[in-house]
């Protein structure tokens, strides 16, 4: 972990802008149709449904699968598409540096609020899941080519109602951007740009760490642009920061899709190692529920532990024994399943038992994680495994966006 101060600066954030009146709602700016979520949480159904649903929606630069099939050209289409809004002032900066509030305000009533701000990358910043190449050479070469952080990691930190805290929950009066979702969520922007109050805001984060919620192949791809592209503006990257005191985080699973796996023989090898019973619940506490395409569902618990570890000699007992460490350290390799075959679902049960049926294949629904659970494995030094966790509320792409100065080498403003 790097001996350095947990660094939030501020940035002159590059938002939408727009004359069109039926963008305002109730006086405000409202750009939901404008916004995305997290490029790895749409299937390609919604992404393209995000892309065609505006113009100028913030998917079409984020996943720009739909741009063009060649695998470079289309990074080097999505930064043209994304500075031609500049050009044509549909984005903007803002002519100040600031941190930006960020509030989600669920259907239920339930609020997030955090800042976000440039993330200083010798920041002591601590990963909890390990990470895949692909995807994190995906987002480089995305950044890389469009010169910006399109969208912001997710990190917590403990805040102990400390002065940054403070700061974010007492700003009022009316936002910068508003919006409301399809969902039923609401978000909303704010700015501080006042001196003293983000210097008792730096002050503060000084003395603390970090943990990343959702974003660990960005922040990877952040350290790798560092590394290999000269531009000073690579110091930094684009980050909402939580304190997981105030507001907890919902913490859940994501659930895998085995298409074309049959249920029967997977259960009767997972018998050889484990206890298997059968089960009526989508919210297993323990384990990993096996769902047919029928909706047959099967507990999967107690797995050997001479069999965990010989499979995770390394590992601690603790690690071993994480849902997603069983099934992709013993169970997918007893069962002949290799790992690019392995569909993801967000914390989502009914979700992956649908993909299933439509597959003919298994619905596997883990158990989430708590969020001691990761702090320990973070404490520990270790990583969950892949897609272990599903942090919420997401922040979404589109609130506000960092781009680096025009001259490579050049240090914007942070």
């Amino acid at each position: 972990m790097p001996c350095h101060t947990l660094e939030l600066a501020p940035f002159q954030g590059l938002r939408y802008i727009s004359p069109d009146v039926d963008r305002f709602v109730d006086d405000e700016f409202d750009i939901a149709r404008l916004l995305a979520p997290p490029y790895d949480i749409p299937g390609a159904q919604e992404a393209r449904e995000l892309q065609h649903s505006d113009p100028h929606n913030a998917a079409r630069v984020t996943l720009p699968f739909e741009l063009g099939r060649e695998s470079h050209p289309r990074y080097r289409r999505a930064a043209q598409l994304l500075h031609s809004w500049i050009e044509e002032g549909v984005l903007a900066q803002d002519d100040e540096p600031a941190l930006y509030v960020y509030e989600q305000t669920a259907p239920d009533g339930t609020h997030q609020r955090g800042l976000i701000g440039a993330l200083g990358l010798d920041s002591p910043v601590r990963p909890h899941e390990d990470v895949a190449e692909p995807p994190v050479r995906d987002r480089f070469r995305l950044m890389r080519a469009t010169r910006a952080n399109l969208e912001p990691i997710f990190l917590l930190y403990r805040g102990q109602d400390g002065a940054a805290s403070k700061a974010t929950q007492e700003v009022d009066g009316t936002p910068l951007a508003s919006a409301t979702l399809r969902d039923g969520s609401s978000h909303r922007l704010w700015a501080i740009t006042e001196p003293a109050v983000l210097e008792r805001i730096g002050t503060d984060l000084s003395r603390r760490s970090a943990l990343i919620a959702d974003g660990h192949h960005r922040y990877a791809a952040y350290r790798q642009l560092l590394r290999e592209d000269p531009d000073l503006g690579w110091r930094h990257g684009l980050a909402l920061l939580v304190d997981s005191d105030t507001h907890p985080p919902h913490l859940g699973a994501i659930h895998r899709v085995l298409p074309g796996v049959d249920i029967e023989q997977a259960l009767d090898l997972a018998n050889t190692v484990a206890e298997v019973v059968p089960s009526d619940t989508t919210t297993p506490q323990d384990g990993l529920l096996l769902v047919s395409p029928k909706g047959h569902g099967h507990l999967v618990h107690n797995i050997d532990p001479r069999t965990l570890a010989e499979a995770m000699p390394d590992r601690s007992s603790e690690w071993r024994n994480l849902p997603t460490a069983a099934l992709h350290e013993v169970l997918l390799p007893l069962w002949g399943v290799p790992e690019e075959q392995v569909r993801m679902v967000h914390d989502d049960p009914d979700q992956a038992m649908a993909t299933a049926r439509e597959t003919q294949g298994i619905a596997v629904i883990v158990p989430p994680l708590s969020v001691e659970q990761v702090y320990a494995v973070a404490d520990r030094g270790e990583l969950t495994p892949r897609k272990s966790t599903s942090f919420g509320p997401k922040p979404r792409t589109g609130l506000v966006m960092r781009v680096l100065a025009t001259t490579p080498g050049r240090s914007p403003s942070t």
